[in-house]
Parts: C-alpha cells; structure tokens; sequence
C-alpha cells in the first residue's frame, strides 16, 4: 500500500519581485523536512514536484538531506494558480507585489489583514462571474489539479512503491484534501490559509483510489525549530 506525502513548498519571496524562490527561511524549512524524511521512510520514495521553482527547490535541498540519488519527476500539473493575478483581480495595485507587501507592514495584524484580502480575492476567483477575466479560471485550475491527482495515483497503483512524495503548493493540497472530503471552494480554500509551509499531507492509496491520512503536519518544525514557522 503506498502512502503519498504532499508537501508545500518552503517560505518563498513575499513582496519580493519574483515571489518564485525560496528566502532563506523556506531553505532551512526544506533541509528540516528532508532530515525528518531520513529519520521516517525506509526506502527510496518516487517523487514528483510542480515545475515552480520553489517546488523544485525544495524539492532538492530535501532529497540531499535523504535520497540524493532518487530521481526527480517535474510535472506542471502540480502547479500552484497564479496568485498575483488572482489579487491583481481583487485590487489592481497589488499587481506590484511590493504595494501588497507595504500594506501588510502597515497593519497592527498583518496575517489577518492579508487574509481578508486573500479571502475576497478568491471568493471573486471561485464565484463564477468573473471565470473568462483569469488565465486560468477556477474550475480549469480544479481541473488541472484532480486530474493530476487521478493520474498520479492510477500510476502508483500500477508501480506499487512505498512512498510517492509531490512537491507542491498550498492551493494544490487544498483542492486535493478538499476533493476528498468533497468541500466547497470557500471550504477549501480556508485549508490553503492554514497550510504551513513545508507541511505534509498524507493520503493512504487504495486500489487507485486516495484516503486522506492527515493534514498539515508541521511537528517535525514546531518540535525543533518553531521559530522556523511560517505560512506566507
């Protein structure tokens, strides 16, 4: 039976020009959870990342802490939906990345301000109005994703491995988790709030089809190092 290990990325470049790279926060998040990797699984996993550089990045500062050798699938499919856009669309200022990073700073609660924010721009995103103003609209980018999901695990029901990890974002493993438990966008959506960067999120496979194990374990973090916590 194998068992699949979603993971988000590490911390990536908040407010930066390209928010596509890890900072050096996100580079110690990825060598702890590669650590915790040596520490759990027993052989060498087949493993998958989303094309984004932050997914492949985190996905080699892990594997040289535990399976150096293991070959490293890319597949665009686990891509993350263009969030900049998706903000840009709510409040057109904030396609200047660093116009939303000055507001946030400003804010006595910066997380629950860039919630809020976060919040009105996906319900836009997801409401349905609006779909043909998005590169990706919404049902695409659930899509995208499902079928992702379906491939990979009709793959690993053939290949039969141990492990299987996948390298991804926040709103990938939230339509993942919220297909599952058949949520509704808004449902789902508030699992991506909550994701933690590094965190894994386990399914069980059976047959072809995914159970979902937990969600968002960040232990291996919070036991160590929780001032390594982040969830931008």
């Amino acid at each position: 039976m194998t068992t699949i290990y979603l993971i988000r990325h590490g911390q990536a470049s908040f407010g930066a020009e390209s928010y596509d790279q890890l900072s050096p926060n996100g580079e110690l998040q990825a060598k702890l959870l590669g650590q915790y990797f040596d520490n759990i699984l027993k052989e060498e996993p087949y493993v998958v990342a989303g094309s984004m550089q932050r997914h492949q990045q985190t996905a080699q500062i892990a594997l040289a802490e535990c399976f150096p050798e293991a070959h490293l699938v890319t597949n665009p499919d686990w891509n993350e939906f263009n969030h900049q856009q998706v903000f840009a669309q709510y409040e057109p200022r904030f396609n200047e990345p660093h116009l939303l990073k000055a507001d946030v700073a400003k804010e006595l609660n910066p997380r629950a301000y860039l919630a809020k924010i976060f919040e009105g721009a996906i319900e836009r995103w997801t409401g349905g109005e609006y779909h043909h103003e998005y590169e990706e609209s919404w049902p695409h980018f659930k899509a995208r994703v499902e079928t992702a999901l379906q491939n990979l695990c009709d793959e690993l029901a053939q290949t039969k491995p141990r492990y299987a990890i996948v390298f991804t974002s926040g709103g990938v493993i939230s339509v993942v988790a919220g297909k599952i438990l058949e949520l509704n966008p808004n449902r789902t959506f508030a699992l991506n709030w909550a994701i933690a960067n590094t965190s894994m999120t386990t399914l069980r496979l059976v047959g072809n089809e995914p159970q979902l194990l937990s969600l968002n374990e960040h232990h291996f973090i919070k036991a160590q190092h929780p001032e390594l916590l982040t969830w931008i």
